[in-house]
């Protein structure tokens, strides 16, 4: 049995030997073979070994271009589908009647005691309101929203009223969203300055307190209400806006505050987008313009509120600022007027230090905060008084602003500090100066003024 395995294996290799002889292939042909079926082999090894299959070898489509101006169907297509989807989202939220229908089903599931005459309910009743509300409220009742309005009850109870407020807010912000993707035209979570323009000019009939606007108005009002939101979350000045900035913002807030009818007096007058504040804005804009040409020059914007800013700083702002001629429009006066009404927020900051900036280092050096300075000494002088040593001024503003490089002051040092409006009224305004210099006197007249008022009472 031996002998006959030893004999065919004999065969074997005698045939494998002479096929040998007859393979006319050099030796480079045979190695590349080899290393090709090695490398076959090998692959599929570790193939196997991870366990992928096939599908791997193909990138699933990840981008989907956006349709060409030309290619017209594809655009309508997309706006369909848009619609649609937002349409289907809408009717994902509560109405009216479903809100009415949550609040008698809270109301009736509350537990006492009441604590401080508000209705409390317990985890138990809140689970059970969510089975009983539908479909639409299953998202609001879960064990996260009731720990977020979990406070100091005893009974580990929230209150009814608050968490009703919550599902408010949150089915109003949806609403909100949805009907701001209406005018993103784009499609891509963003609203242009005309998208925004749009927006606003329709929701104008729908606000009580702007009843009294005349329709010539309207477009300096839509201009003076987008400049807002532009200026403070556009600051890179790329002409478009997040919707998620819009409502994580408070303007939106401001602007819908006008459907209150009865909005008081003082509120209207510190609300931007109040009719009282867009006429007086637009009002000062005619009173500078005295030669009625509907732009405003250096000269005339110099006249601006008590008409102590400096003509070093205006220099700047008209090198700085878009102007026509060397004149400025009414937008571009609405970003110099926002940004010294709000010195206090960063969007206002970075405009002044832009302009306070003359060599675009990023930085103010001593150089720069004396170039400024010496205008408010010569303003000084004009008004018959002594001018104040700069070398004082320059330490109080390091000291103010402690800035981490000991001899300039970023645009950060200033935010972070949190002293960026007196710096920057110190160096541009002759009023803002005279404020500072004489703050304690003038905290001292308020005192007393007061001391006054409760001796009268």
């Amino acid at each position: 049995m031996a002998n006959d395995k030893t004999a065919h294996w004999k065969d074997l290799l005698r045939k494998r030997l002479a096929s040998a002889k007859q393979d006319g292939r050099t030796e480079e042909e045979k190695k590349a073979e080899e290393t090709e079926l090695f490398t076959k082999h090998y692959t599929e090894w570790k193939r196997g070994e991870k366990g992928e299959d096939d599908s791997f070898k193909h990138i699933p489509r990840f981008y989907y271009r956006l349709p060409a101006e030309d290619e017209v169907l594809l655009q309508k297509l997309r706006e369909e589908s848009r619609a649609v989807f937002l349409q289907r989202k809408s009717r994902e939220l509560l109405d009216n009647e479903e809100l009415q229908n949550l609040w008698f089903l809270l109301d009736k599931h509350q537990v006492p005691p009441t604590t401080s005459d508000e209705a409390m309910i317990s985890y138990e009743s809140f689970l059970k309101v969510g089975e009983k509300a539908g479909a639409k409220c299953k998202l609001f009742f879960t064990a996260r929203v009731y720990a977020k309005l979990l406070h100091n009850d005893p009974y580990g109870r929230i209150s009814i009223m608050q968490f009703f407020n919550y599902v408010m807010r949150k089915v109003w912000l949806h609403q909100t969203r949805i009907g701001l993707s209406l005018y993103d035209v784009a499609g891509q979570g963003y609203l242009r300055e005309s998208d925004l323009e749009n927006y606003i000019l329709e929701l104008i009939p729908t606000l009580p307190q702007l009843d009294g606007l005349e329709k010539s108005f309207y477009s300096f009002y839509v201009c003076t209400a987008v400049r807002k939101f532009f200026f403070f979350l556009d600051p890179l000045h790329t002409g478009k806006i997040k919707i998620q900035d819009i409502l994580a913002c408070s303007f939106l807030d401001d602007l819908l505050e006008l459907r209150d009818e009865e909005l008081s007096k003082e509120s209207q007058e510190s609300n931007w987008f109040s009719a009282p504040s867009a006429l007086r804005v637009y009002g000062q804009y005619l009173n500078l313009d005295k030669d009625h040409n509907g732009m405003l020059s250096k000269e005339e914007l110099s006249r601006y509120g008590t008409g102590t800013l400096t003509s070093v700083f205006l220099d700047r702002v008209y090198q700085e600022c878009l102007t026509y001629d060397g004149e400025m429009d009414y937008k571009t006066y609405l970003d110099f007027v926002l940004a010294l009404e709000n010195r206090k927020e960063p969007a206002a900051l970075q405009y002044i230090f832009k302009l306070l900036d003359m060599e675009n280092k990023g930085s103010l050096n001593v150089f720069a905060l004396n170039y400024f300075f010496r205008a408010i000494q010569e303003q000084m002088k004009i008004h018959g008084q002594e001018p104040v040593s700069f070398q004082d001024v320059k330490d109080e503003i390091f000291d103010m602003v402690k800035p981490k490089d000991p001899y300039k002051i970023t645009l950060q040092d200033l935010v972070n500090s949190g002293q960026g409006d007196t710096v920057t009224s110190i160096l541009i305004d002759l009023n803002g100066f005279w404020t500072y210099e004489n703050r304690e006197v003038l905290v001292a007249n308020d005192t007393d003024s007061n001391t006054a008022d409760l001796d009268d009472t």
